[in-house]
């Protein structure tokens, strides 16, 4: 094996191996599919870029993050490896000189998101490529056992089937014994191929901290006014992580609030920050930390529950990767709960809403293209639902996904258009002006809206799409793409849609036990009595000979129930305005369910698009539990 231990020298600059790689390595170059279960910070990536160099043909890796990819595609070609990445934020010429370069064999590693396999055209190249291994990474996502659910997800072990992928690299940090065994029956990896690192951080001190909510501020000021080091304090909500900041910020001690709602400059410069040590707190949520590779951080403080024990894993993963002693303390407040549940009951569709979709989706005829944005607002399911949903037609082969189709062609062009036209013979002169005058003509831009154009003219879809793509390439127009729609073909009808609708609606109750199950499992390791390093182990499958010693239990810190208010039931006053919020009959609030929702704080298409998140009326109730609120709304609706 002196190749491989050559390259490692060579390429990567390393003497040796980490703990796991060498099996990976050399079961890949074996031909043989792996499973990596690293925990966080435990070097996954080495674990297919090493091989890649060795096979023959391109490793495709399947990433569902653009920043991750980009950094990676950097880092390998300072090293003078031939990678690239195919994202949505290429320019049309960058795009073109990838797919030239997978065209002529150059590429050895290419990076994709799962949605780009969606691409039936995609696909297609794909399979007349010499394709030398697929490595997936966050591979848990494949496993409707998984926390971090992703429709796109569930088709890959299809699509390795379909192109004969000689060897499959699944990586993930986060797989108890269940999804394990999902990655490995859908890649058919054996049990001895399927290599676990331990959980077990032994510099890390993990802490479970009792508190009520109006005790947690007070308490994390003093904790951080003693804490050196860098601090990531991780919140469930946006608005948490503002208030923290600023509460921390008015008290002497400098924190920066990072989360998606924030502008994409604003993310970065706390991001950037964050790794120099500008800045040595940051108060973020769960979209703060991956691809954060920063050695030193000295503490990580979930200032609420986490939603799963994966998560939790993953978030105090990030502490004390260089080895040194780190805390990772949890505040933990049975309030929590309220939130936490009720995004996750905000998740499941309504059985009449599920059945419409199917209904819709399954009467389009045999080649279709549809917007899940339309889809989502027409039926007030959430997007991420509505693309689950699609997935599950796919998995179930009544559909099948063919190419995304743009509904508007934003067109500029770049000169004179009789100038455009001058070197076409008359047929096609006729033919760009028939389009160009079918068009919307606006300041700068010219909109194509392609089916009406289509309709207008009485022009093929196809051959104005390719006109316009063709202008582009001559250099004659600039061309912008937007009104995403993804086309399917239909491939079998069902006997019954409602027993379609009936499986589905069975699918999407099981998720939602699944998700309530796993914030039960948090609450248990902040109660646990035992051991709490062991505990969590445990949940991945791995046993401790015997307690940490390193943790608060094992330091004679005594288990208690997690203190937490109880919420007051909704007051006469507040049922009047849930009244006189029914008598209004808004079409967006139609069922107790959708009631329930935004009274609990959850927005939904429909909401938004009427505004409605703006009444009084919205999260009036977001302290009850969300059954507590469903009970209120079916009983003032008459359900």
């Amino acid at each position: 094996m002196s190749q491989i231990t050559d390259t490692l020298k060579q390429r990567f600059g390393h003497d040796q191996f980490r703990d796991g790689q060498r099996e990976i390595v050399e079961g890949l170059v074996a031909g043989r599919s792996m499973l990596a279960v690293f925990p966080t910070g435990g070097g996954k990536s080495l674990c297919y870029q090493l091989p890649a160099l060795l096979l023959d043909g391109v490793t495709l890796v399947i990433s569902p993050l653009i920043a991750l990819m980009k950094d990676q595609v950097d880092a390998l070609r300072s090293r003078g490896i031939h990678a690239a990445r195919l994202d949505s934020s290429l320019t049309h010429d960058e795009y073109g000189e990838v797919m030239r370069d997978l065209a002529n064999g150059s590429l050895k590693l290419l990076y994709v998101a799962p949605e780009r396999l969606a691409n039936e055209g995609f696909r297609q190249k794909l399979a007349s490529l010499k394709i030398a291994m697929v490595a997936i990474d966050e591979a848990h996502c494949i496993s409707e056992w998984g926390h971090n659910f992703r429709p796109d997800y569930l088709k890959l072990a299809k699509l390795c089937h379909t192109l004969r992928v000689p060897r499959v690299l699944a990586l993930t940090a986060t797989a108890t014994p269940a999804v394990a065994n999902d990655i490995r029956a859908a890649f058919d990896i054996a049990p001895d191929d399927h290599i676990q690192l331990s959980f077990h951080r032994h510099n890390l001190d993990l802490r479970v901290t009792p508190l009520t909510d109006s005790e947690r501020p007070p308490y994390l000021l003093e904790r951080l006014k003693h804490t050196d080091g860098a601090v990531i304090v991780y919140v469930t909500l946006q608005h948490t992580a503002e208030r923290i900041a600023t509460y921390l910020n008015r008290n002497g001690v400098p924190a920066q609030a990072y989360h998606a709602g924030l502008p994409a400059e604003q993310r970065a410069a706390a991001q950037d920050g964050f790794m120099t040590g500008n800045i040595r707190i940051i108060v973020a949520t769960i979209a703060f930390g991956m691809g954060i590779d920063k050695a030193d951080i000295r503490t990580v403080i979930h200032y609420n529950l986490p939603k799963s024990l994966e998560n939790y894993s993953q978030e105090i993963g990030r502490a004390g990767r260089d080895g040194k002693d780190s805390v990772c303390e949890l505040l933990a407040c049975r309030d929590d709960l309220t939130t936490l549940e009720n995004f996750t009951y905000g998740d499941t569709p309504e059985p009449g809403a599920t059945q419409g979709l199917i209904d819709r989706v399954l009467r389009l005829g045999d080649e279709f293209d549809i917007s899940t944005y339309d889809l989502s607002y027409a039926s007030d399911v959430r997007l991420l639902v509505v693309s689950t949903l699609l997935t599950y037609l796919e998995m179930d082969e009544w559909i099948e996904a063919t190419r995304p189709f743009y509904s508007v062609y934003q067109v500029k062009i770049a000169r004179d258009f009789d100038s455009i036209v001058a070197g076409y013979d008359d047929r096609r002169k006729a033919f760009l002006r028939k389009i160009f005058d079918a068009a919307e003509h606006k300041r700068s831009w010219i909109h194509f809206h392609i089916d009406d154009v289509a309709q207008a003219t009485g022009e093929p879809r196809d051959r104005i799409v390719a006109a316009l793509t063709y202008l582009e390439e001559a250099g004659d127009i600039a061309l912008r793409l937007t009104g995403v729609r993804q086309g399917y073909r239909l491939i079998r009808k069902p006997d019954n849609l409602r027993d379609v609708g009936r499986r589905m609606n069975e699918r999407f109750a099981h998720r939602e036990q699944s998700d309530l199950d796993r914030i039960a499992q948090v609450v248990e390791l902040a109660e646990q009595s035992g051991c709490i390093t062991n505990f969590l182990t445990s949940h991945f499958g791995e046993s401790l000979d015997q307690p940490c010693g390193h943790c608060c239990r094992c330091r004679g810190t005594s288990a208690t129930p997690l203190p937490g208010a109880n919420p007051e039931p909704a007051t006469i006053e507040e049922r009047q305005q849930i009244d006189q919020l029914i008598r209004q009959n808004h079409a967006a609030l139609r069922t107790p369910r959708q009631l329930a929702r935004f009274l609990t704080g959850l927005s939904s298409p429909a909401t938004t698009r009427a505004r409605l998140t703006r009444d009084d009326t919205f999260a009036l109730l977001e302290r009850l539990p969300f059954s507590d609120t469903l009970t209120v709304a079916e009983s003032m609706m008459g359900a």
